[in-house]
């Protein structure tokens, strides 16, 4: 089974300094039919005006992955981690038993534009912890490269979660596969472009929803970014 959810079918948000999608129920959207889809419970792709950004703000047992696709976002947190997030990173925060932060775009000029993740960990009450990493172009173009899994498997950032999350560069004839178990659920995101997924034209925003499917298979790319998350029921 695959479903698509097309992206101008997104819950949306007009915050003036902040732009923000929602594929799932979030804050003032509310959709009893998108709720999440297994463990992954939030992406919001998130535009951030110059010089704006969000204050100093509690999580807690979540798993929180931030993508940014232009631009740098700032991030300060009660760990003591000040770091900058420019595109091709991968930050994971684990919230734990609570933590604070902040995300800011303190760019004069430039809009940051990213996208924020919220997967249900396994383990609630853990110790808050976070971690980042850097993955080039090169090792995304063509192919899915693990960015984020459980046991921090092939350099990913460590999440704690029954999940895992790729990401792909795909153009022209480049073309890749994933075998998934078709007991658990997979999520498919197109970060930009255009591309087929399982012989369905995605174009960048869009997402397709699988279960009780054995492959993804990923082609005819179009200056495509995609992200595969696979996931527990």
């Amino acid at each position: 089974m695959m479903k698509i959810r097309r992206s101008q079918d997104r819950g949306y948000a007009d915050h003036g300094w902040l732009k923000s999608h929602h594929s799932f129920s979030f804050a003032g959207y509310h959709d009893p039919a998108w709720m999440g889809w297994g463990n992954l419970r939030v992406i919001n792709e998130d535009r951030i005006a110059p010089g704006m950004g969000f204050g100093t703000h509690g999580h807690r047992d979540m798993e929180i992955i931030s993508y940014v696709l232009q631009g740098n976002l700032a991030h300060k947190d009660s760990m003591g981690n000040v770091k900058g997030i420019p595109p091709g990173e991968v930050q994971r925060m684990s919230a734990g038993t609570g933590v604070m932060h902040s995300e800011f775009n303190h760019a004069p000029n430039s809009e940051t534009h990213f996208l924020q993740i919220w997967i249900e960990p396994s383990l609630r009450g853990i110790e808050p912890g976070y971690e980042q990493k850097a993955f080039d172009e090169a090792e995304k173009s063509g192919r899915l490269r693990l960015v984020a899994s459980p046991d921090g498997a092939q350099g990913s950032v460590t999440i704690h979660a029954d999940a895992s999350l790729h990401a792909g560069l795909f153009d022209g004839e480049q073309r890749a596969e994933l075998a998934i178990d078709p007991s658990r659920k997979a999520y498919v995101h197109l970060v930009r472009g255009a591309l087929d997924v399982n012989g369905q034209r995605l174009q960048g925003g869009d997402a397709a929803l699988l279960a009780q499917e054995e492959r993804i298979v990923l082609e005819h790319g179009d200056d495509a970014e995609v992200l595969v998350f696979d996931l527990s029921q």
